[in-house]
C-alpha cells in the first residue's frame, strides 16, 4: 500500500511516558492496521505500570492549535481518549461538528492503576457534549457506572446501560467485558435495532496494558478503511485478542498488548451471539470428509444433477426459490436420490425441514435464514451445515455455530443475485483463507472459466458456480473443464510445496 493510500486516523488523548497506552499505543495500532496516525495531545502523563505520578493537561488553546493543524490532513476517522477538562471536551466537540468526521470515543476516566483522570465536571461535559457526536463509544464495565449510573453486575445490566448510552445520543456502544470474570470475555454491542455479544476465551496474561486504547483505535482504523460499525467492532475484538495472545513478553513487569498487524488468525476470531443468554461453546457440525468440495454447482432444479454429477461433480447445492408444497418436496426428494446414487454431497438451500425429513446430506443457510432455522434439529439429524458470509461480523456469527463449511462472496460482481456487498476480490479471499484455516472455505460469486484458476490458487476447498455452468452452451463440457482447471491448480501447488521441502527450506 502506497503512502497516498494509507487512511489517516487522528487520535486525541494523553501521552503515556511508559509507552504502553494512550497516544503511543494508538499510533502503534494505527500503523499495524495499515493507517497513518496523526495526533493531538491532551495531557502529558508521568506513569508506569504501577502508578500515575503526574497528569499535566495541555491548555485548551494548545489542543485547538493541534486540531487545526491536523485539519490540513485527509482525515478519515477520529479516536478520542483521555480528556482532562470540560474546556478540552468543548474543543473536541467543536472540532467534530466542524469536520463531520466519524469519531470513536474511549472514555478514559481512570488509569489501570486506579488514578482518576476525569472530574465530575469533565464527565458531565462528555455526557452532554461529546456522546451525541460520536459514532461509537467504548466504555469498559467500570466506566459505565460514571456515565450511566448503572453498575454492571450481569448481562442484563450491560444491555440496559448500552441502551441508555445510545438513548443519550451515541451512534453505537460497545461495553467491553475485559473487567468481567468467567472463562469468556464478552463485549456487548448496541446500535439502534442491532444488538449482539462478542465472546472470546479469556486470556490470563499480565501483558494487558493499553487494551482499552487499542480497541477504540482499531475500531476507528476499521471505519477509516471503509468498514461498517458491526465489522469495525469485530475487527477491534480480533486486534485485542491478537495483542493479548502475542503479549510483550517482559520478564519482570506487566507489559502492553502486542498488536503487530491486521488480524488474520483463527485464534483471534470471536464468536458473535445474537442473544446474551446463548452459550459461546457449540458442538461442531459433522465434516464433509477428506475429499475437497471441488467444483460446487448451485442449481435450481434436480435435473441439473443428471447433467453434472456424471462429469465428476461431487458437491452440489439445490437452491429452489420458486416452488412450494408438493412440487418443492418432489424436487428435493429427486435431487437427494440422484446425489445418493452418485455418492455425491447434496446441500439443500434454506428448506431445512424437508432436508431433515428426506435425508439430505446437508443444509446451506444464508445469514438471514439462520435465525429462523432450528440448528439443533439439523445437528441432531446428523446433517452437514454450510453458511454464507460476506464480512467480519457475519463470519463471527457463523463461527459460533461451527458449521461444516463457510462460503465467502461475492468474489466478483455477479448478476445471478443482487448483492449489497462490494466484491471481495482475490486479495480478500486469500485473507479469509488465512483467517478461516479451521474450515473448508467455498468461494462464490461471479466466477467463470477465466477466473477459476486464480480463485483455486488461493487454497479454497470449493468453487461455487451458477451461471457459468447453467448458462453454458454445453454445461457438461464446461463442468469437466472447470474440474480439470481446479485439479491442475491443486497439482501445481502440491509440486511447488514438494520442491520447497526438497530444498531443505522446511524443518
Amino acid at each position: 500500500m502506497s503512502r497516498a493510500e494509507l487512511p489517516v486516523i487522528l487520535t486525541i488523548g494523553g501521552s503515556d511516558s511508559a509507552g504502553m497506552a494512550g497516544i503511543q499505543m494508538d499510533l502503534r495500532v494505527i500503523r499495524a492496521l495499515g493507517g497513518h496516525g496523526a495526533s493531538a495531545i491532551t495531557a502529558v502523563t508521568a506513569q508506569h505500570s504501577g502508578e500515575v505520578l503526574a497528569l499535566n493537561p495541555v491548555a485548551p488553546d494548545v489542543l485547538h492549535q493541534q486540531l487545526a493543524a491536523c485539519r490540513a490532513l485527509p482525515l478519515k476517522a477520529v479516536k478520542i481518549g483521555l480528556l482532562a477538562s470540560p474546556a478540552q471536551v468543548g474543543v473536541c466537540a467543536d472540532f467534530l461538528r466542524a469536520s463531520g468526521l466519524r469519531a470513536v470515543l474511549d472514555p478514559v476516566l481512570a488509569s489501570s492503576s486506579g488514578t482518576p483522570f476525569a472530574d465530575p465536571h469533565t464527565l458531565a461535559a462528555i455526557r452532554a457534549e461529546l456522546l451525541p457526536l460520536c459514532a461509537l463509544v467504548t466504555p469498559n464495565r467500570l466506566e459505565v457506572a460514571p456515565l450511566t449510573g448503572i453498575s454492571i453486575d450481569n448481562d442484563s445490566d450491560a444491555e440496559i446501560a448500552g441502551g441508555l448510552l445510545a438513548a443519550r445520543g451515541a451512534g453505537a456502544v460497545v461495553i467491553k467485558g475485559g473487567h468481567g470474570d468467567g472463562p469468556w470475555s464478552r463485549d456487548f454491542f448496541h446500535r439502534q435495532h442491532r444488538r449482539f455479544w462478542l465472546a472470546s476465551p479469556r486470556r490470563n496474561t499480565v501483558d494487558s496494558r493499553g487494551t482499552g486504547c487499542a480497541f477504540a483505535t482499531a475500531a476507528a482504523a476499521a471505519l477509516a478503511h471503509g468498514c461498517g460499525l458491526d465489522d469495525a467492532v469485530v475487527i477491534a475484538k480480533m486486534v485485542i485478542n491478537q495483542g493479548l495472545r502475542q503479549g510483550s513478553g517482559w520478564p519482570d513487569q506487566p507489559g502492553p498488548a502486542a498488536v503487530s498487524h491486521f488480524p488474520d488468525s483463527a485464534d483471534d476470531l470471536p464468536v458473535l451471539l445474537d442473544n446474551g443468554c446463548d452459550s459461546p461453546a457449540q458442538r461442531a457440525f459433522p465434516g464433509c470428509g477428506p475429499a475437497a468440495l471441488g467444483l460446487y454447482p448451485v442449481v435450481d432444479r434436480s435435473h441439473w444433477l443428471e447433467t453434472l454429477l456424471p462429469c465428476g461433480v461431487s458437491t452440489i447445492q439445490l437452491r429452489i426459490k420458486d416452488l412450494a408444497g408438493g412440487a418443492l418436496r418432489a424436487e428435493i426428494a429427486r435431487g437427494i436420490a440422484l446425489a445418493r446414487a452418485s455418492n455425491a454431497r447434496l446441500f439443500v438451500n434454506d428448506h431445512w425441514q424437508l432436508a431433515i425429513e428426506l435425508g439430505a446430506y446437508g443444509v446451506h443457510l444464508g445469514q438471514e435464514d439462520i435465525g429462523g432455522a432450528d440448528l439443533d434439529a439439523i445437528h441432531r439429524a446428523g446433517l452437514r451445515l454450510g453458511i454464507s458470509t460476506h464480512c467480519h461480523h457475519e463470519v463471527a456469527r457463523a463461527h459460533r455455530y461451527r458449521p461444516s463449511y463457510l462460503a465467502c462472496g461475492p468474489i466478483y460482481p455477479t448478476t445471478s443475485k443482487q448483492m449489497p456487498w462490494q466484491p471481495q476480490g482475490i486479495a480478500r479471499l486469500s485473507y479469509w483463507r488465512r483467517v478461516l484455516d479451521d474450515y473448508p472455505l467455498v468461494a462464490i460469486g461471479g466466477i467463470d472459466g477465466g477466473r477459476i484458476a486464480e480463485v483455486a490458487a488461493t487454497g479454497v476447498d470449493g468453487v461455487a458456480m451458477i451461471s457459468a455452468l447453467t448458462g453454458a452452451a454445453d454445461p457438461a463440457a464446461a463442468a469437466r473443464g472447470f474440474i480439470t482447471a481446479i485439479r491442475d491448480v491443486a497439482i501445481r501447488d502440491t509440486i511447488q510445496k514438494t520442491m520447497i521441502r526438497g530444498g531443505n527450506l522446511w524443518p
